[in-house]
């Protein structure tokens, strides 16, 4: 079975300046949504329960923007965002939530990783065994 290494999340969103607050006017607005920016985002800033979430995930959960991902994840995506892909021990990136999963969560951290565990389990995916103390 594949172990998942690295998990990677892109935002429905840009990294640059004018991206950010484009998309802070338009969320604001009602115009814009990332279902995974509202998951680890609070108004201005990372939620502390994400950044607690992350740190102790069993393996590197790494976000970037539609401008800012690595074009292996932009081509596993085919312009999909916001998405959550596992990257395993094979090399292989594998998707695992898309904007609808996403949204099902409601902005919790909690029902996004329920959502990525039971996506891993649904394609056969392990977690990669962490190192001996």
């Amino acid at each position: 079975m594949p172990a998942i290494t690295r998990l990677v999340g892109v935002y429905d969103a840009e990294a640059t300046l004018r991206g950010e607050i484009t998309y802070w006017i338009g969320a604001r607005l009602g115009r814009r949504h990332c279902a995974l920016c509202d998951i680890t985002h609070g108004l201005f800033t990372p939620k502390s329960e994400w950044r607690e979430c992350r740190d102790g995930m069993p393996v590197a959960f790494d976000t970037f923007h539609l401008d800012d991902q690595p074009e292996s994840v932009r081509a596993a995506l085919a312009g999909t965002a916001p998405a959550v892909v596992a990257e395993t021990d094979a090399g292989d990136l594998v998707m695992l939530l898309g904007p609808a999963a996403l949204e099902r969560c409601a902005g919790s951290v909690a029902a996004m990783l329920a959502e990525i565990e039971s996506a891993a389990t649904a394609a056969g995916l392990t977690w990669v065994a962490a190192p001996a103390p």
